[in-house]
C-alpha cells in the first residue's frame, strides 16, 4: 500500500548518524520510533540569537550574540575550586566569561587572547561586572555559519539533549522526498500553502515565534496532510475488508441432536426456538 519513494521515512531512528540503540530508546519515548515520528514531531519553541548588541547595551537575563576581543585568561588559583574567566571586550564595556571545571588547553584554543571571538549566552550583573557564564556557543566571527541565529527547541525526556535532538531531527528532514502534489490546487492557493516538502522544512526551521504557531501556514499544511491520510487509510481498509466475503458455518444437526439427548430434561419451546435462531 506504502509507494516506496516513502520506505526511507519508515525506517527505525537508528538509521541516523549518532542515534544508537541507547540513543533511539530516549528519541522514541519524545518522538517515536521511526524517522517519520521525528518529522511529525514539530518545534515546540524557538532560541532566538539574533539579538546583537555592545556590551554596554546587552540587557541582562536575554540570550545575545557578542562580537569581542580576548583581552586575557584568568585561571583559577590551582588547589582551588574558583572559575575559570576570560576577560572580553569591545569597544563599549567588558565582559568576562566564566568557566566552571574548565580545560585550560580547550579554552585557550577557542578564545585565543588577542582574537575576535563571537560569543552567546545570556549576560548577568556581577559584583557590578557584566559576565557570560558558559557561553552556549563561542564562533569565529569571520565562521559565523558555525553559530545558528535560530535554534528549533523540541520536546525531550530524560537524559536526551537538545543537541542530539535537534541534529536527529536535521537528518530527518534531510531524508524527506520531494513528493507530486497531492492536494487539490484550488484548496492549496486558497489557503496559501506551500509543498509538503517546503512545509516540512519550515516547520523545522523556525525564525520567528510567528513560525510555531497552529495557524502557521507550513504548520496546517503537515497536520492537514498528516489527518487526511490516516482518514484515507482508514478508507482503503474499510473497502478491503468489504470485498472480502464471510466464511459460513452450516452442520447437519448430528452434534445439536446428541447434545439434546443427553440432557436430562426436554427444551422448552422458547429454547428451541433460540438453538434454530
Amino acid at each position: 500500500m506504502r509507494p516506496a519513494i516513502l520506505n526511507p521515512l519508515f525506517a527505525d531512528i537508528t538509521v541516523l548518524t549518532g542515534v544508537g540503540p541507547k540513543i533511539a530508546a530516549l528519541i522514541g519515548r519524545a518522538a517515536g520510533p521511526r524517522v517519520v515520528d521525528l518529522l511529525l514531531t514539530p518545534p515546540i519553541g524557538l532560541i532566538d540569537r539574533s539579538f546583537r548588541p555592545k556590551v554596554a547595551d546587552a540587557p541582562e537575563g536575554r540570550i545575545v550574540t557578542l562580537e569581542v576581543t580576548v583581552d586575557r585568561h584568568e585561571p583559577g588559583p590551582k588547589g582551588r575550586r574558583a572559575p575559570y574567566k576570560v576577560i572580553c571586550s569591545d569597544e563599549t564595556g567588558f565582559l568576562t566569561l566564566v568557566f566552571f571545571h574548565a580545560r585550560a588547553d580547550y579554552l585557550a584554543k577557542q578564545l585565543p587572547e588577542g582574537e575576535r571571538r563571537l560569543v552567546s549566552g545570556k549576560v548577568e550583573e556581577f559584583k557590578g561586572a557584566r559576565q557570560m557564564t558558559h557561553p552556549d556557543y563561542i564562533a569565529d566571527p569571520e565562521k559565523p555559519g558555525d553559530m545558528p541565529l535560530h535554534e528549533a527547541v523540541y520536546p525531550l525526556t530524560a537524559g536526551l539533549s537538545a543537541a542530539v535532538m535537534r541534529k536527529a531531527s536535521a537528518q530527518a528532514v534531510a531524508r524527506a522526498p520531494s513528493l507530486d502534489e497531492w492536494q487539490e490546487p484550488t484548496w492549496i492557493a486558497k489557503h496559501h500553502w506551500p509543498t509538503w516538502k517546503d512545509a516540512i522544512e519550515t516547520v523545522h526551521a523556525p525564525q520567528r515565534q510567528e513560525d510555531l504557531s497552529l495557524m502557521a501556514p507550513a504548520r496546517q499544511r503537515v497536520a492537514f496532510d498528516e489527518l487526511l491520510a490516516n482518514q484515507l487509510a482508514l478508507a482503503l481498509i474499510r473497502k478491503a475488508r468489504v470485498k472480502t466475503r464471510g466464511r459460513a458455518i452450516k452442520g447437519d444437526g448430528k452434534r445439536i441432536a446428541i447434545a439434546k439427548k443427553a440432557l436430562p430434561f426436554s427444551l422448552t419451546g422458547s429454547q428451541t426456538e433460540a438453538l434454530k435462531e
